[in-house]
């Protein structure tokens, strides 16, 4: 995946917003919280999501995939696609609009509605009816 194909992909997500910030990276958040990051890579395209608890455990591991640096290190659930092989432009695609609704699902309900998303838990579970 490009920088253009991330950005792109990004950009068509309900209410997300953009910003170039630590050091020249493409930074997505949804309500003022990230989401999505494409760079911190020094080797070509580096692209840094939230991932759930089974997820972050089963991708930490994968070649080409790593704990996001800085993030990792405070606890954090979030990996970073640095290398090949690491995940296919449509595996990536998921991962990225599963992080978007992980982060959306932590803001509350009120700017949920506001921002018009459908969000899950951050444990990656669905909210239910009345769930805050």
């Amino acid at each position: 995946m490009t920088y253009d194909e991330f950005n792109s992909l990004c950009g068509a997500l309900p209410s997300a917003t953009y910003v170039v910030q630590w050091g020249g990276s493409h930074v997505w958040k949804i309500g003022g919280k990230v989401f999505a990051i494409g760079g911190w890579n020094d080797d070509g395209p580096g692209f840094t999501f939230k991932a759930g608890e089974l997820s972050y455990e089963l991708l930490k591991a994968q070649a080409g995939l790593r704990p996001a640096p800085y993030m990792a290190s405070r606890g954090m659930k979030w990996i970073q696609h640095h290398a090949a092989p690491g995940l296919s432009d449509s595996e990536l695609d998921t991962y990225i609009r599963q992080s978007y609704l992980l982060v959306a699902g932590g803001l509350s309900r009120k700017l949920q509605r506001q921002l018009g998303v459908d969000a899950v838990k951050d444990d990656g579970g669905p909210r239910q009816a009345g769930e805050t």
